[in-house]
């Protein structure tokens, strides 16, 4: 009696075999939708992890004091300016496709970091001022002061998040904006009459320079074309005296903006020192 009523659950209304091909072909079907639509979801959910619309995939560490400001100016040549306003220990040394010779020397990004329970999820900003190694697979790492690493954390988490000491970030190129700073030429100790060399500081926009020129004072005629030498430094070797004062002309990188900063060089500049000009690009 059990087994005629289990023969009964298990038949199929179908008396003619064209109605069970039909049936079985329209359930074929339906299996394969329903087989694509999961997989485009899942797709989709996969790709919203990985990467936030218009931001991109970088790896990240930090290097120097767990507060601190990585190294003490590293190979863009900014020196102790890095720990002091305006950049205040928000800093990164990148690799080279950030640094790009040092070209990259200025440049402001947002980062955020994921994957990490004490990610805030809230981008900071950083300035590229030194040189990281490459790093594993990374296409593009940040190797961030231990105090940039510890702002992408959730308030009181700072500790935490550095011991991770390896993250995932995602990032952005934004325009610098120094509030209320023009730029800086910081005249290399090594500089004399013939030899003029300057690092070049806190350019708003681009934040990098594609190309430098300085004028003499006396003549206002001939822009001299000036060298990169390292970093953000800029070198002019002269077969006779520089006559000051200098203007000088910078043309950025990334947009190709031109700023001229008239006669930022005194007469009696010395080595050694910082000059401020009266400009500055636009954010």
């Amino acid at each position: 009696m059990h087994a005629t009523s289990c023969n009964k659950t298990m038949a199929f209304p179908f008396h003619h075999p064209f109605a069970l091909l039909s049936f079985m072909s329209l359930f074929s079907l339906l299996l394969i939708t329903c087989s694509c639509s999961r997989q485009l979801r899942l797709h989709n959910v996969s790709h919203t992890l990985v990467l936030d619309s218009g931001w991109s995939l970088a790896g990240a560490t930090w290097y120097g004091p767990p507060e601190g400001f990585g190294s003490d100016g590293g190979a863009c040549g900014y020196q102790d300016a890095v720990g002091q306003p305006p950049l205040s220990s928000m800093v990164a040394a990148g690799s080279e496709a950030l640094f790009n010779g040092g070209k990259g020397c200025g440049g402001c990004y947002e980062v955020k970091c994921i994957g990490n329970k004490a990610c805030s999820g809230s981008p900071v900003t950083v300035v590229i001022t030194d040189q990281s190694p490459e790093y594993g697979n990374d296409a593009v790492h940040f190797d961030l002061s231990g105090t940039a690493f510890g702002a992408m954390a959730v308030s009181g988490k700072a500790h935490e998040l550095r011991n991770a000491g390896v993250l995932k970030l995602h990032y952005r190129r934004v325009g610098c904006n120094y509030a209320g700073v023009n730029i800086h030429f910081h005249v290399d100790a090594g500089s004399n009459p013939y030899y003029f060399a300057t690092v070049i500081q806190y350019e708003n926009g681009d934040g990098d320079l594609s190309q430098v020129d300085l004028q003499e004072g006396p003549t206002k005629g001939t822009w001299l074309p000036m060298q990169q030498s390292w970093g953000a430094t800029w070198k002019l070797n002269s077969g006779s005296p520089l006559r000051p004062p200098f203007s000088i002309r910078l043309k950025t990188l990334r947009t190709g903006k031109t700023l001229v900063a008239i006669n930022v060089i005194p007469e009696g500049w010395q080595p050694g020192r910082t000059y401020q000009a009266l400009i500055n690009f636009h954010p």
